[in-house]
């Protein structure tokens, strides 16, 4: 498992939450297309039936297919680059990170301005203590085990 300093998992935040906007906006995309293809299945039902246009229909679905793929790719390059994604809907991500003789992971919820939280492996976002001097030192001294 690749682990992170915090100044490393620092300089990766713009690439991620680039990332993140990508997978989220395709996320919402492809919802959109999802309920505009239950409604005309809801129509369809209620009317007892009508005719539908299948090419339309066949368009939306791969649309739909296609903001899901890009949600999927978007979440593999994070993951690639070793951060974890904990909720997309949130833009919460942890970096594992190694403090003394544990692993634990550095918190980021899309919005804030830096890492400023980190939580044991066991526990989650609710866990969250403030990022404190044993990660800053830890960063300056260029200590970097993966």
């Amino acid at each position: 498992m690749k682990t992170f300093t915090l100044d490393e998992a620092q300089s990766l935040l713009p690439v991620l939450e680039s990332l993140l906007k990508r997978a989220i906006e395709g996320k919402q995309s492809a919802q959109q297309v999802e309920s505009g293809l239950a409604e005309m299945a809801r129509r369809i039902y209620i009317s007892g039936g009508m005719r539908v246009d299948v090419t339309k229909v066949a368009q939306l679905r791969a649309e739909m297919e296609g903001h899901v793929q890009r949600v999927r790719e978007s979440i593999a390059e994070i993951d690639s680059i070793g951060v974890q994604v904990k909720d997309i809907d949130a833009g919460l991500l942890d970096f594992p990170c190694r403090l003394d003789d544990e692993v634990v992971l550095l918190c980021w919820r899309m919005g804030e301005p830096a890492i400023e939280h980190w939580h044991p492996t066991d526990s989650g976002f609710r866990d969250r203590q403030p990022v404190d001097e044993r990660f800053r030192r830890r960063s300056a001294s260029g200590n970097r085990p993966n």
